[in-house]
């Protein structure tokens, strides 16, 4: 089925220990990768499987895998050596021993700089934290089967551009799937802006993705945002009917629920009208050269 159902209620206990089971993982990413524009080193990608970190390290690299088909988390290295244990039954606690355990068996002494949970409510340290614990295997596979088919339509709408186009990866802070265009403008940033969002948004871009669901947000939902965002952006409509412009701070999201996309006739075709509307909303108002940027492809989809 393209677009299982994913009420957020109903995998919340899971959706809490994995997501800290991800940020510790990646956080291992973070410290051993070297550093991309936009932080592209830092998110995850998908796999057949499930989850990579891709290749780590130096003369020597290792991965770090999860496997959402026989839920396990393997580590591998390229002296041969490898080794691999279930993500059922275990704490974010029992997680993390047994991650840095894993890592140090194949030789990689690994040090998580900041091993606390990052921007969710319970920011209790990833070592003592015995209370996330649930791991429901039917959950986990369905995020990742969802994670899968999203994948493959956020490919499709950035292979419609010519604009510089990051991959489309999977950001383990947040929990979102996303792929992001850039004008290739360098973007007005205030003064007191944070190195982290500084290089994140050094450029102009308009970004799309999707999320399952949070505590500010209770249902998994499409989205789109342009940043900076420009003058009027919310005055631009957006299709199909069902999609609105929401805040989200001090700017915008567009947002198209998942269960509204899951209704429609063709759910695949409807997130991309979805995704092409809020690109041409943001372009438009940001003043992007939108003919220039867009691929025959996309021009051959919008002639019918």
């Amino acid at each position: 089925m393209l677009f299982p159902p994913m009420p957020l209620e109903e995998w919340q206990d899971t959706k809490q220990t994995l997501h800290r089971f991800l940020q510790i993982a990646g956080k291992v990413r973070l410290d051993q990768s070297p550093l991309r524009n936009h932080w592209w080193n830092v998110p995850f990608h998908l796999t057949a499987r499930g989850l990579t970190s891709r290749p780590m390290g130096e003369e020597t690299f290792f991965t770090i895998d999860f496997d959402f088909v026989r839920h396990l988390l393997r580590v591998e290295c390229s002296t041969g050596q490898d080794v691999s244990f279930s993500l059922t039954d275990l704490s974010v606690a029992g997680f993390y021993r047994r991650l840095l355990d894993a890592l140090a068996s194949v030789g990689y002494q690994v040090r998580i700089a900041q091993p606390v949970p990052f921007d969710l409510a319970d920011s209790t340290p990833f070592a003592v934290d015995e209370q996330h614990a649930t791991y429901v295997p039917e959950h986990a596979n369905r995020y990742w089967q969802i994670l899968g088919q999203v994948s493959l339509v956020l490919e499709e709408f950035a292979g419609r551009s010519y604009a510089k186009t990051s991959p489309v990866h999977h950001f383990w802070h947040t929990m979102d799937i996303a792929v992001t265009r850039f004008s290739d403008r360098p973007a007005e940033l205030p003064d007191g802006v944070d190195p982290v969002t500084r290089e994140a948004y050094s450029h102009e871009v308009i970004s799309a993705g999707f999320w399952f669901g949070d505590d500010k947000f209770g249902e998994p939902a499409f989205y789109s945002y342009t940043a900076p965002e420009p003058a009027g952006l919310t005055e631009e409509p957006l299709s199909p009917a069902a999609a609105s412009w929401v805040p989200s701070g001090s700017s915008h999201l567009a947002l198209l629920r998942y269960d509204d996309a899951r209704a429609s006739g063709d759910p695949r075709a409807t997130v991309l009208e979805f995704l092409e509307s809020a690109y041409l909303a943001g372009a438009h108002r940001a003043g992007w050269d939108i003919d220039s940027l867009r691929h025959p492809r996309a021009a051959a989809i919008e002639a019918g």
